[in-house]
């Protein structure tokens, strides 16, 4: 385990994720489920994350806002950190997974104790078979996907005896701001960006003036394109395609379906697509089928889908993605033209221009007061229908305090949308979460039929 660097403020982009959670149905937390061939051992597992924390210090540290919004929020340390609040041990009530399922369920529908770290895990023992399982649950402004799965390997050893996690060598004492300070480094941190963008701004304003002078007309296309890239990126969207998936309410469901990774690569491959083309497919493959279900076959739903903007080097800490929205068709029967629209659609969404402004554009947003703010990216969310993520996890197999890892699902936030869909690949098994809002979806299991449906008809390319 080694120290990653971690950022002291917030940017742009986790401050407005942090601050529209004045409506509640904008919450980012995600939860993810870890199943387990027995139960850890509790002193060793508590013992390796405590040791963890010296490692992250992201997990000792709580939000902290300056007054007046002078800046973005600070990570502060928890001078009262206690590893007994962030750490519990249950019973299952009946040792099944849905006792496990119903768990997360309620860590997805409550809010996170915002004067102390936003992470939370829970060791479920006593499931079938002298198994167990872990609920984690974290803040999605403490890391996004990537992020977290480094996050989640100080959790792991790669055999069932394991290794004592090793202090690091030169631990930092974290710092706990007050008032006061928040406000001078607030300040200086404004006047450093301040500097910076004055800095690039003279580099691309002369190189700007370059371009128009080569070629006015290839300028002047671009400048137009990034501004009407910004107004798709901001036009509002407060009514959802779906005409069944319609409310939006703080009530959660989670289910699961799980699929070979390899031969969902195969398929992929045989028709010249990507792993997340293929899944997206199955995916809308599936909602079709809930809609036929329901006698309804819109011809599109809007979908989110993360865009991973992570540098070679970037913090580990906060958040490298953009979540892009469009319009996805739910008319195309064949899975192999599916598979090749959604691989269409999403090279063009990872053009566009607004892309590399999302933390420009989320300061901008920012300097709104939040309640204004809170309601103007609502209504660029609550449109949406649904929320797709594929997150890389591990090809290798993976204990905790002496138990193996079997399963792992990521159940990521809804944050406006009807359902949630997230593949984390663990070991040859494309784990797949699925988060619904419990009204907007009353049936899940036959959603998660529908959904196992699509995946055979996009397996059977392979």
């Amino acid at each position: 385990m080694t120290e990653e660097r971690f950022e002291i403020h917030m940017s742009d982009a986790d401050a407005l994720m942090w601050n529209i959670e004045k409506d509640p149905l904008l919450r980012s937390t995600i939860v993810t489920v870890l199943l387990l061939d027995r139960a850890p051992d509790w002193a060793a597992l508590v013992e390796r994350v405590e040791a963890g924390t010296r490692v992250i210090p992201r997990l000792r540290q709580r939000v902290a806002t300056p007054m007046l919004r002078v800046g973005p929020p600070i990570w502060s340390a928890d001078p009262h950190f206690d590893i007994g609040f962030h750490m519990h041990r249950v019973a299952s009530c009946d040792g099944t997974i849905d006792s496990v399922l119903d768990i997360a369920r309620n860590a997805a529908m409550a809010g996170f104790d915002r004067a102390r770290p936003l992470w939370e895990y829970t060791v479920v023992e006593g499931l079938e078979g002298g198994r167990a399982a872990m609920v984690l649950k974290v803040h999605h402004s403490l890391t996004d996907g990537v992020g977290g799965m480094k996050l989640l390997m100080m959790l792991f050893d790669f055999d069932r005896a394991g290794q004592p996690v090793a202090p690091p060598e030169d631990e930092v004492e974290l710092d706990a701001f007050g008032s006061v300070d928040l406000i001078t480094r607030s300040l200086n941190h404004r006047r450093r960006r301040a500097l910076g963008i004055a800095r690039r701004s003279v580099g691309t304003l002369r190189d700007a003036g370059r371009s128009v002078l080569a070629n006015p007309t290839r300028a002047a296309v671009d400048a137009g394109r990034a501004a009407g890239s910004v107004v798709r990126f901001l036009e509002p969207a407060t009514t959802p395609h779906s005409p069944i998936m319609q409310a939006r309410t703080l009530a959660r469901s989670l289910g699961t379906v799980e699929v070979p990774m390899d031969d969902l690569k195969r398929a992929a491959k045989a028709v010249g697509g990507s792993l997340n083309d293929a899944f997206i497919a199955a995916v809308l493959g599936g909602l079709m089928r809930y809609h036929a279900f329901h006698g309804e076959s819109p011809e599109h739903l809007r979908m989110v889908m993360p865009i991973n903007v992570r540098s070679e080097g970037a913090a580990l800490g906060g958040n490298h993605f953009t979540p892009a929205r469009f319009l996805v068709p739910m008319t195309v029967e064949d899975p192999a033209e599916r598979i090749a629209e959604v691989g269409r659609l999403s090279r063009w969404i990872q053009g566009e221009p607004a892309i590399a402004l999302t933390d420009a554009l989320a300061g901008v947003l920012n300097q709104l007061p939040t309640t204004v703010s809170t309601a103007l990216f609502g209504s660029m969310l609550k449109g949406a229908d649904f929320v797709t993520s594929n997150v890389p996890g591990a090809p290798i197999p993976l204990f905790a305090a002496g138990a193996e890892l079997e399963r792992m699902y990521a159940f990521g936030p809804l944050s406006g949308a009807a359902v949630n869909i997230t593949l984390l690949s663990h070991c040859g098994t494309a784990c797949i979460g699925v988060n619904v809002d419990a009204v907007a979806v009353p049936d899940l299991e036959s959603l998660l039929r529908a959904l196992r449906e699509g995946f055979d008809e996009v397996l059977a390319l392979g």
